[in-house]
Formats: C-alpha cells, sequence, structure tokens
C-alpha cells in the first residue's frame, strides 16, 4: 500500500467515525433518535444547566451544528465548514458544561472535547483526502 493510499483510507476512517458520531448526536437532539431527548427535553436540559432563555431554540441550534458538521465533515464536502461547526459545538460543551470539571474525562473534564477540536481542525488543515462526496 503506498503512502497516499494509506493517507487517503485514514483520513477517510477519521472523517466517518468523527462526522458520523456527530450525525448521531445531532439526531438525539433534533429527533430523539439513538435514545436522544429530543428538542423539548434536550432544551430543559439546557436551561436547567443555566442557558436561558430559550433552551429548545439552543437545543435546535446545537443539534443543527452537530448534524449538518457531522455530515459535511464526514463527507469531505465544505470539510471546513463542516469542522467549524463541530469545533463551535465542542467549545461550547467546555465552556458550559466540562471546563469546570478539570481537563481529565474521567472527572467530567474537557479531554475528550479538545481531541474532537484537535481531529476536526487537523483534516481541515490538512484535507478531506480524495475519498469524498463531489457536488462540483
Amino acid at each position: 500500500m503506498t503512502a497516499t493510499l494509506a493517507a487517503n483510507i485514514g483520513l477517510l476512517i477519521i472523517r466517518l467515525v468523527v462526522g458520523l458520531t456527530f450525525v448521531g448526536h445531532g439526531a438525539q437532539k433534533l429527533f430523539g433518535w439513538f435514545g436522544g431527548a429530543g428538542v423539548s427535553n434536550t432544551g430543559e436540559w439546557l436551561e436547567s444547566i443555566g442557558i436561558k432563555p430559550g433552551g429548545k431554540i439552543w437545543a435546535i441550534i446545537c443539534g443543527l451544528f452537530e448534524f449538518v458538521g457531522g455530515i459535511f465533515f464526514a463527507a469531505g464536502f465544505l470539510t471546513p465548514v463542516g469542522a467549524a461547526l463541530i469545533v463551535i459545538i465542542m467549545i461550547d460543551a467546555i465552556i458550559s458544561v466540562h471546563g469546570k470539571n478539570g481537563f481529565w474525562l474521567t472527572e467530567g473534564g474537557c479531554e475528550y472535547n479538545i481531541v474532537l477540536i484537535a481531529i476536526t481542525v487537523g483534516v481541515a488543515l490538512t484535507g478531506p483526502g480524495d475519498y469524498v462526496l463531489s457536488f462540483f
């Protein structure tokens, strides 16, 4: 296997796993799929942690950023846009939930959020590789 082929397959694997995971998280918030809470319950939770007013509106925005960002990232279509949407959500998660708990995930910290930011920014800067959906 050539280095170029291996890099393209590696980027595809990263994009699919990270991107489709975010699609799933967005679907949990927007549609209640995959055991998710849906817009109403996610909105109530957001308000319970101090994101007021408009918890439902923020649930929709978060869900859309995750869902659309994940689709773009996984497809390798508008990869920097998809990465930016994911990064925005992860920064929000750090600020509103995980940051106060320190770094380590075992303490509810922001470790995983930072890893996801690094992955998405790294792929956005490197490029999505050759195996992408292209509409042009």
